[in-house]
């Protein structure tokens, strides 16, 4: 039986195995995202398309100093530190969430540290270099999707199974 705080909730520290685990993906997915970034720096010119599925699938480096869909990209710089910090506070909330979640569970830490885990890749980038990298473009025709990256992937999985599991669990 693991002791609590006086608010009834878990300590974190009597969870090493949970600590550990959650944290691990959470390294795995920053790791993955940075290297694939690193990756696609080296080989791909910027925003000049490599088909990989003809019709459906390119590799493109892109340069994104906004959010999603460049959403105030050419706001004049000062974007870059509002979300790098909205990024950090919400990853804190994020740890937290994801570390006072009961041992059982399974489907609220992995939706907590996969949003995590993609928040902090995009952090990082923004922290290094003013701008997230992004490669992978879909498409059909003349339809674009934005180009976006690993993180924004997990970012994206990670919200679909926490909207998921709200509806589920009526808001839990």
């Amino acid at each position: 039986m693991s002791a609590a705080t006086t608010d009834g909730a878990p300590r974190i520290l009597d969870r090493p195995v949970r600590l550990v685990l959650w944290l691990g993906l959470v390294a795995a997915l920053l790791g993955l995202d940075q290297a694939s970034k690193q990756l696609a720096e080296a080989l791909l010119a910027p925003y000049t398309p490599h088909a990989v599925v003809p019709g459906l699938f390119n590799l493109t480096l892109a340069y994104n100093p906004g959010a999603a869909f460049s959403f105030l990209a050419g706001a004049g710089g000062w974007q870059r530190w509002f979300f790098l910090a909205l990024a950090l506070g919400v990853g804190g909330v994020l740890l937290r969430w994801l570390l006072l979640r009961p041992e059982r569970e399974i489907l609220w830490p992995l939706a907590f540290a996969l949003i995590l885990g993609g928040a902090l890749g995009n952090a990082v980038d923004r922290a290094l270099h003013g701008h997230v990298i992004d490669f992978i473009q879909l498409y059909y025709r003349d339809w674009y999707w934005p180009a976006f990256n690993l993180a924004d992937s997990a970012i994206t999985v990670g919200a679909a199974l926490y909207v998921w599991m709200s509806f589920r669990e009526g808001g839990d």
